[in-house]
Order: structure tokens, then C-alpha cells, then sequence
């Protein structure tokens, strides 16, 4: 059904996984559509109670596909490419289901855009998370913004964001940004488990709970969205973007202007 995606069901539990291994599960515009359709259609499914998130291959994702974002042959349309990643981020956040993020590997970027905007993150200890938009002079999208700031506050999303600091896992739990570490490699067992531990729980009344804490928290998030679209699209104009993307093709480190 999916060319860059799998989604698997079984019983009260759903698994979607990022299959593009060869790219590091990063995102191209293909990947961003199905994820908006894939998420949408998830919240018209009352049968699956818990989604499981992860990654094919050696990483979850390495966020935004930036080779698809300099092809000449194949222009990269970023005012399309935003209203795809707004909806991923809207529909994931509105789930009727404990949505659960298993990182192994690199989740930077839209990559760990999408961890944050789940109910639970069970990282291994040597995955590598990171809000990295600034090395390529872009502001963080997929609502980042949001779902960092709901995780450490303001303060501490500021400097996550302006930093790009990347972080391992214990790093990340001891921020709150991971809720459970594993050792390497026991990462998508943990999450299995922990997906049937939430089946035998009341898990009606939890998903509930999440309906009515997110609800009052729609509006804003929306309105994250549609800032983050606007800003990135021109930020995507900017020299010190042309310079960080040429910078990380050169495997160089990039001279910003501030412009």
C-alpha cells in the first residue's frame, strides 16, 4: 500500500515502520505524504488502541531528506512539503491511540520532530536525538517547536534548538525528552512489551485522558504549524540555508552571515 512505509496490525496494536534503510528512514516528499495519509487514516481506526513508531534499518530517521532538497532534476517543493509535514504532526498528536516511539540510531530533525510528538519514547542508550535544523539555517518543523517545549519548557527548547545538540539517550531521558533507556539493541523489545503491558491496563480511560489534555492544547499547536510553515519557507531562501546545505554536501563546516 505504502512505497516508503509499512503499517502492520495485529490485534489492538498497530506498528508503522519508516522503510527507507537506505536513506536512513530520511524524509523525502513521497515519505511525507504517506505519513499524513498513513496517520489520518489511523484516526478512523477504533479497533487499534496502541501505535508502535520505529525505524528500518540502522537508524529511526535522520529527519528531512537533504540530498531531495538540492535536486535540480526534481525541484524540492517546500510550501508542499510543509503542509504534508503540519499534517503528520496534527494527526499524530490528535491519535485516539498511546502512540509509543521506539529510537535506535540517529531521530534528528523531522525525525525527532515526530519522537516528541508521541505519548511515550523508549530510546536506546547509544541512539543519537537531536533538533538539528540550525546546521542547515532552518528553524524546526513538524512541530517541534511544540513538542519541545511541552517536554522541557521554553527555555531549555531554545537551547536545545539554537545549539542543535545532539544527545544520546541517557542524555535525553535525563531532560525528559526519553521516558524509558535501553541497553543497544533491546530497544523494540522494550517497546513491545510495554505496548502489551498498556493492553492489560485500563487503556480506554487512558486514551481519554490524552483526548482531553490534547484538546486544550489543538489550538496552539495548530497555530505552531502554521508559523513554522511560513518561517521555514523563508528560511529555505536564505543565504546561510544555501550556505548549510552546501557546507554539509562539502562535509565542511559552514561560515553563516546571519542572513
Amino acid at each position: 500500500m505504502y512505497n516508503t512505509l509499512r503499517l502492520e496490525k495485529e490485534g489492538r496494536i498497530a506498528t508503522l515502520t519508516l522503510n527507507r534503510p537506505e536513506a536512513m528512514n530520511s524524509m523525502n516528499e513521497m515519505m511525507m505524504q504517506e505519513l499524513a495519509v498513513c496517520l489520518e487514516s489511523l484516526k478512523e481506526d477504533t479497533s487499534i488502541q496502541v501505535l508502535l513508531l520505529r525505524g528500518e534499518g540502522r537508524a529511526f530517521s535522520a529527519g528531512g531528506d537533504i540530498k531531495a532538497m538540492i535536486n535540480t532534476e526534481n525541484p524540492f517543493n517546500i510550501e508542499e512539503a510543509m503542509e504534508y509535514v503540519s499534517r503528520i504532526a496534527l494527526a499524530l498528536y490528535t491519535l485516539p491511540q498511546i502512540t509509543i516511539a521506539s529510537v535506535h540510531g540517529a531521530a534528528a530533525g523531522l525525525g525527532f520532530s515526530m519522537v516528541l510528538g508521541c505519548d511515550i519514547v523508549i530510546a536506546e542508550e547509544n541512539s543519537k536525538l537531536a533538533m538539528n535544523f540550525i546546521g542547515i539555517g532552518l528553524v524546526p518543523d513538524g512541530g517541534g517547536h511544540f513538542f519541545l517545549k511541552e517536554r522541557v519548557g521554553v527555555p531549555k527548547a531554545k537551547q536545545l534548538m539554537w545549539s542543535g545538540q545532539l544527545l544520546k539517550g541517557i542524555e535525553a531521558k535525563e531532560l525528559g525528552l526519553a521516558d524509558e533507556v535501553t541497553s543497544d539493541g533491546l530497544g523494540w523489545a522494550t517497546a513491545t512489551s510495554y505496548a502489551q503491558k498498556l493492553l492489560r491496563s485500563p487503556i480506554a480511560a487512558m486514551i481519554a485522558s490524552k483526548e482531553i489534555l490534547h484538546a486544550s492544547k489543538k489550538e496552539e499547536l495548530q497555530s505552531i504549524l502554521e508559523q513554522e510553515a511560513i518561517t521555514q519557507t523563508a528560511m529555505r531562501k536564505t543565504a546561510d540555508h544555501i550556505e548549510g546545505i552546501n557546507a554539509f554536501v562539502a562535509k565542511r563546516k559552514p561560515a553563516f552571515q546571519g542572513q
